[in-house]
């Protein structure tokens, strides 16, 4: 086997922090889908729905991404090669967080959770995310899908400037945070897009959430666009490190503006494409949830379609 090869699939950066968030969340996430799937399981076709098995698998496999992203050699090797960097990115962004949401987390984490305590987060939720809270009136507001849209776009097009991106390369403090950043602006993006729970705005029309997503398109467009055939390295950082099997550092970033051009925006295609079907399938037909069922009352936060017990 190659040297070069045989490092960097040995090269694994066993970050403490991110490996107890991951088994934090995958914890409470299995131990939550147990309890409510034993609960549901006796419910009939509703009650399988709610646990079904496709949403374990979805979690755990957004968490096994943000894993690969973070510990595995895709992380040492971003620091060599901008397409590396750039595959890092897109599970970071587009890959895992619809995964995790896609699972619907919210209900399963409360009820993975000791019972006294999520009695009291499930209570303290309530009392934040009712129709009165001024609490809900302002995150409605903060992720309105306009500002979600906008604080994403300049989150993406911001860190891929120049003197940001190598700051980030050579401060680890300053590629943590943007990181973080990412990953947060994402987390909230695909919230808006799945309609998933917490559901703190009035239920958007299919057609909306299409729209949001097609949006997102032009912008990441742009970016892997100009990357892909800018004529000479924007990231002055990649110069100055090794270069590995050959790929100078033109054609690494050529490579690297393909990937989010291309990939990456066929992320946000491919969801609007699977809610152009559940349209098209008379999803969107479906009755809006009500006010009481929209995460207003301190049994739905509890756990929604589940009794609270006394």
């Amino acid at each position: 086997m190659d040297p070069v090869l045989k490092a960097v699939l040995l090269s694994w950066d066993w970050r403490i922090e991110v490996i107890v968030v991951l088994a934090l969340a995958g914890t409470l996430y299995s131990r939550g889908w147990w309890r409510l799937w034993r609960r549901t399981n006796a419910g009939g076709k509703n009650g399988r729905k709610l646990t079904s098995r496709w949403r374990f698998g979805s979690y755990l496999l957004g968490l096994f991404f943000i894993a690969l992203a973070l510990i595995s050699p895709i992380a040492p090797l971003g620091q060599q090669l901008f397409f590396m960097h750039m595959i890092q990115h897109l599970l970071l962004i587009m890959i895992a967080p619809p995964l995790l949401f896609l699972a619907n987390p919210m209900p399963f984490i409360l009820w993975g959770l000791p019972d006294g305590w999520r009695l009291k987060v499930g209570g303290g939720l309530s009392r934040l995310l009712h129709k009165q809270s001024s609490f809900r009136r302002g995150l409605r507001v903060a992720t309105s899908p306009g500002i979600i849209w906008l604080v994403w776009v300049v989150s993406v097009i911001g860190w891929h400037d120049p003197n940001m991106y190598n700051a980030a390369l050579r401060y680890e403090w300053v590629h943590n945070l943007e990181h973080l950043t990412f990953f947060v602006a994402s987390m909230v993006f695909w919230w808006y897009a799945t309609g998933a729970g917490p559901y703190i705005h009035e239920q958007k029309s299919l057609l909306g959430r299409i729209a949001f997503l097609i949006g997102a398109v032009p912008p990441n467009m742009v970016v892997g666009v100009v990357l892909a055939f800018l004529p000479e390295v924007a990231y002055t950082y990649y110069l100055s490190v090794p270069r590995l099997w050959g790929i100078d550092a033109l054609t690494d970033q050529r490579i690297g503006g393909i990937i989010m051009w291309i990939p990456g925006s066929m992320m946000f295609l491919i969801a609007a494409l699977v809610l152009i079907a559940r349209m098209l399938g008379g999803e969107s037909k479906k009755p809006r949830l009500s006010e009481k069922d929209n995460w207003g009352n301190e049994k739905i936060v509890a756990a929604p379609g589940i009794k609270r017990p006394s």
